[in-house]
């Protein structure tokens, strides 16, 4: 279930925002005037959300180059590697 206050609470209840965010990695929704403005994290679970976004879109590159046909096989990858990190 999101966990959503109103800006007041995030004013007043700083250290709870915070303390919650950190020990649950879950965000805080933050409403204005009755409607959804903000959602605070904590800098680790930012972290760890744009990581797992960065994979799911190098996955979905990979996916594309695979239904193009353009891609090599493993051996030929390596020697590609090897020539370049050697």
């Amino acid at each position: 279930m999101p966990n959503i206050r109103p800006s007041a609470y995030l004013r007043n209840h700083y250290n709870d925002v915070s303390d919650f965010c950190h020990s649950k990695m879950e965000p805080i929704f933050i409403t204005k005037n009755g409607y959804g403005d903000l959602a605070v994290l904590s800098i680790e679970a930012y972290e760890k959300f744009c990581g797992r976004y960065e994979l799911v879109h190098l996955l979905d590159e990979a996916l594309e180059d695979e239904k193009r046909g353009a891609y090599s096989d493993f051996d030929a990858f390596m020697v590609e590697f090897r020539k370049e990190w050697e």
